[in-house]
């Protein structure tokens, strides 16, 4: 199926998803389903070890063209800090079947959260 007409929106909502990454940088974080387009506003990334800085790697993944896109590799995230990966001057779009994939230095250091919107034209 082709992406919706972002023109025609019957429905838009605002959604939050939250992972703690693990060392595969293949992880799915966020995928878009059939038939919407997913507008993706932030990403925050925070180290929750109180004495380790960790390294985080993120990727769009553009499913039509079977391929990783770096948003992020292998950036420091000090220890009980955040860091934001992308922000809503910087938004981007999934279609269905692209993702957000992340993965981390070490299991469990990092957690990510993504806001976004969740866009349908039927």
């Amino acid at each position: 199926m082709a992406a919706p007409n972002i023109v025609n929106v019957t429905s838009i909502f605002g959604k939050t998803v939250g992972s703690t990454l693990n060392t595969s940088t293949t992880t799915n974080i966020l995928g878009c389903p059939s038939n919407k387009v997913l507008k993706i506003n932030t990403i925050f990334v925070s180290n929750i070890d109180g004495s380790n800085d960790a390294t985080v790697t993120c990727f769009f993944f553009d499913n039509s063209a079977s391929s990783n896109r770096s948003i992020a590799t292998t950036v420091n995230v000090p220890a009980d800090s955040t860091l934001v990966l992308l922000d809503k001057n910087t938004s981007i779009y999934l279609e269905e079947s692209d993702q957000i994939r992340a993965g981390a230095s070490s299991n469990s250091d990092l957690t990510m959260v993504i806001s976004y919107e969740e866009i349908d034209d039927a």
